[in-house]
């Protein structure tokens, strides 16, 4: 496997990695990962030790750690979840992240060629989105592509790329009833190309490769409460995708998603799924016109100030369908304190 032969940003992203096991899969991963700092966070038991390869550069959390640093504070991240990731967000101290679930591997391009996740997660968040008018060529700012007849000049310079939202081929990312209809189903297609979501329009973000600048969003990529004592999972990823979404709307940032691919390796259980998920199913039903129709006062021009003000219009509208959206909205706000008490020079986070 031929190592990129630069390391875009090595000194300003940080690799973050949830896990339950020895981190083996690295080693695949180890030329287009090694240059970059790692932020493991280990959940499940934290007497268990969990094995690094040797040549990383990383610092490991478990769950002893989350409690010591952020003390009553620790209430908001999740156990027993993936979504407990973001606490990693919180302890970075770099511009960027990308995330990356440990059943990823290195996928091929259709020329057999290893594709390069980090580069082409970094190419898509260096380059700007074009929310406003969809351009038919897609990524416009993506090799042997522009901006095509009749896109207007004065939407050309695009907004900030705050998310970079990757695929997946083999196992695709598929909920529990999905799964059980189509056990043996596998994304074969790999299509070359990057989008920007248009204005207005949600999206079921997977957090399993995902990249993102922590500068212009970091604050709203909460996870949310799941798994352990919660009566909700596997949904962690997508809540996070609706909150940023709905605050890059009004902030005037942009999300990508298409490339890159990773190689997803393993199906999760669809029954033990569907114990996660059977009452998102029912829920997302509300959730998802609560966020389309959710809107931001002018006064909110932080990500902070924002991600309060939905947590307010959670506790509100959304805590009359279950009493876990009052307990969820009151994380968001614990989350956001915990954030800023973690990363006080950046208390003014305003995607710009």
């Amino acid at each position: 496997m031929a190592a990129s032969s630069s390391y875009p940003l090595k000194d300003d992203l940080d690799i973050v990695i949830p896990t339950i096991r020895n981190l083996d899969f690295l080693e695949m991963w180890r030329p287009f990962f090694q240059p970059y700092h790692l932020i493991i966070v280990q959940d499940g038991d934290p007497s268990r030790t969990i094995k690094v390869p040797d040549g990383f550069d990383y610092e490991l959390y478990n769950r002893n750690d989350i409690n010591k640093i952020l003390g009553p504070k620790a209430s908001c991240i999740s156990f027993k979840d993936s979504a407990c990731r973001c606490f990693g967000y919180m302890v970075s101290k770099k511009k960027y992240i990308f995330t990356i679930d440990d059943d990823c591997f290195v996928a091929k391009d259709p020329t057999g060629k290893d594709i390069d996740a980090l580069q082409q997660h970094i190419n898509n968040l260096l380059h700007p989105s074009t929310p406003y008018f969809f351009n038919t060529l897609y990524d416009p700012f993506s090799d042997g592509a522009d901006f095509v007849r009749g896109y207007p000049f004065s939407l050309r310079e695009g907004v900030p790329t705050a998310v970079s939202h990757g695929l997946w081929l083999n196992i695709p990312d598929y909920d529990a009833p999905t799964q059980l209809v189509k056990p043996r189903e596998r994304n074969t297609r790999y299509v070359d190309a990057v989008m920007t979501l248009p204005k207005g329009i949600l999206f079921p973000m997977c957090g399993m490769n995902l990249a993102f600048d922590r500068n212009l969003i970091g604050p709203a990529m909460y996870f949310g409460l799941m798994g352990d004592g919660q009566p909700i999972g596997r949904y962690d990823d997508m809540w996070a995708g609706w909150c940023v979404k709905v605050i890059c709307d009004h902030l005037g940032l942009g999300i990508k998603t298409g490339l890159p691919y990773i190689w997803h390796s393993k199906a999760s259980n669809p029954f033990v799924n569907l114990k996660k998920e059977y009452k998102g199913i029912f829920w997302q039903e509300e959730i998802i016109p609560f966020f389309q129709d959710a809107t931001l006062p002018k006064e909110c021009t932080t990500v902070q100030a924002c991600y309060k003000e939905l947590s307010k219009q959670v506790k509100d509208k959304l805590g009359k369908i279950d009493p876990y959206f009052v307990k969820l909205a009151d994380s968001m706000v614990t989350w956001i304190d915990a954030w800023e008490e973690l990363n006080p020079s950046t208390k003014e986070t305003n995607g710009k």
